[in-house]
């Protein structure tokens, strides 16, 4: 579910480095970028269902639902509120707005260039939608609705000329969301 949900987000770096692939290499190095930028998502995974199976086995996660109490749904939403408001955020999300000039930054021939651009753009990716992925805790794992929303929010915020204030605004809400169901 995560490569489904980080794949649209990705779109804008999938075309520009094709683009500046297909004039400067061959097609071979489109695979290690790719396989290196899921192995990012794959690892970021492998953690976060181990802390889905500890959710689960201190009987913090519902067995039925896979939702959080109200409790750890709250300061999960209350933490992501405040993540939108870092400077890490702000750092990540620049690398992620702005293919060109990453690829421009972080080219390197060959497959092993692209293997480590796949790998930078990866870490930049999680880097600033770890905390949002981990809201599926709170509005339960495998809820397609909140996934597509969650996926659709991601892109908004990475594509939008106001991008930063989408992070912001949502932040905001995502706090006042976290405090309503704590108290």
């Amino acid at each position: 579910m995560m490569a489904a949900m980080m794949l649209p987000t990705a779109i804008p770096m999938i075309l520009t480095f094709l683009v500046v692939n297909r004039r400067r290499e061959s097609k071979s190095a489109i695979v290690p970028i790719w396989a290196c930028y899921l192995g990012t998502w794959t690892v970021y995974s492998a953690g976060a269902t181990a802390a889905q199976w500890g959710l689960l086995r201190a009987a913090l996660l519902s067995p039925a639902t896979l939702v959080s109490g109200p409790v750890l749904g709250g300061i999960l939403l209350i933490a992501a509120g405040i993540f939108q408001w870092t400077p890490w955020k702000d750092a990540c999300m620049a690398k992620c707005r702005n293919p060109m000039g990453f690829l421009l930054t972080h080219w390197r021939p060959g497959n092993m260039g692209a293997f480590s651009l796949g790998c930078r753009y990866g870490f930049y990716c999680v880097g600033c939608c770890w905390l949002l992925m981990v809201l599926s805790f709170a509005l339960g794992v495998m809820n397609l609705l909140w996934m597509a929303v969650l996926t659709l929010f991601m892109l908004i915020e990475k594509i939008s000329p106001r991008g930063r204030s989408v992070s912001r605004v949502a932040g905001v809400g995502l706090m006042a969301w976290g405090a309503w169901m704590l108290f």
